[in-house]
């Protein structure tokens, strides 16, 4: 009776469980449309932003403007890169399958990689996940930010990215990079290596640059600083809404996965339950029998 009892505490057990799991995909289920949403939108601004950029920055090579010093490293690789600063961005919250379990190890992978170029590495770490993990593993972070990647907005991209570019203008830093595990599709994500300073324009063709530039020097670098400033701060902003949208995508599979696995739990414990149950019942026909013959 005991055994059978036990058994019983378990099915319960796990139906809770089920219930919590189902109650929680759902939930997801709702953000992920709402984030889904918002990073298509955001997707097709950062699309147009980096065409803009692309074309003055191809013409301020293009015609090789002068007074632009600053913005020279802005577009130009440094062939004795020294120093690189790591954006990663896992979440603050788990049960989430493997999403930020990739994002760390991709950014382990870099770490690694850069360390053995002997190159410095400053890692700006956002999400408690992956901080946590990092810091665990004795690697140290230059700036942790925890409740960013839950509930991202412009306003939080921008204090991020102030020091980071601020740091890179200012020549402490050669290159920033940005990590992060973004949204495929419902059911896949996809680990995102951002190369966000310095501006990638390599792939801009001669043919796409505006064929004049139309404004004075002056007010051609007051508005290619205005597009870097917007470039950096949306890039970083559009990553955390994509890397919001890949987490409650991958844990609604997630709490999908451990609801069917709490239902095969169940009909398994419910199996056992019902042959425990069969075995008590002969054995206390079989003493009743036994006790019967003994009286005659």
């Amino acid at each position: 009776m005991a055994n059978l009892k036990n058994i019983q505490r378990k099915i319960k057990s796990v139906q809770n469980t089920g219930k919590i799991t189902r109650a929680m995909k759902l939930v997801s289920t709702a953000k992920l449309k709402r984030a889904e949403e918002l990073a298509k939108a955001s997707r097709e601004y950062a699309s147009k932003l980096n065409e803009v950029l692309s074309n003055i920055a191809c013409n301020v090579n293009k015609y090789d403007i002068s007074g632009f010093e600053y913005d020279a490293r802005l577009f130009r690789k440094n062939a004795e890169e020294k120093v690189v600063d790591l954006i990663f961005i896992t979440s603050d919250k788990g049960l989430c399958g493997g999403f930020n379990a990739q994002t760390i190890k991709a950014v382990k992978n870099l770490y690694s990689k850069l360390k053995s170029e002997g190159k410095t590495v400053r890692i700006r770490g956002i999400g408690r996940k992956g901080i946590d993990n990092l810091k665990f593993n004795q690697i140290e972070l230059t700036e942790s930010n925890i409740g960013v990647s839950g509930a991202p907005s412009y306003e939080k991209a921008q204090k991020i990215i102030e020091k980071v570019f601020v740091d890179f203008v200012e020549g402490k830093t050669d290159r920033v990079v940005i990590i992060y595990n973004g949204f495929k599709s419902m059911i896949a994500q996809e680990i995102r290596q951002i190369e966000l300073l310095p501006v990638d324009i390599d792939n801009a063709a001669s043919s796409n640059c505006i064929s004049a530039i139309s404004t004075e020097p002056d007010d051609s670098k007051v508005i290619l600083d205005s597009l870097i400033q917007k470039y950096i701060e949306f890039n970083l902003y559009y990553s955390l809404i994509d890397s919001l949208a890949a987490e409650h995508a991958s844990r609604v599979q997630a709490m999908d996965a451990a609801n069917r696995n709490a239902k095969e739990m169940v009909n398994s414990l419910t199996i056992q339950y019902n042959k425990a149950r069969q075995e008590s019942i002969t054995t206390e026909l079989t003493e009743i029998i036994s006790g019967m013959e003994s009286l005659k």
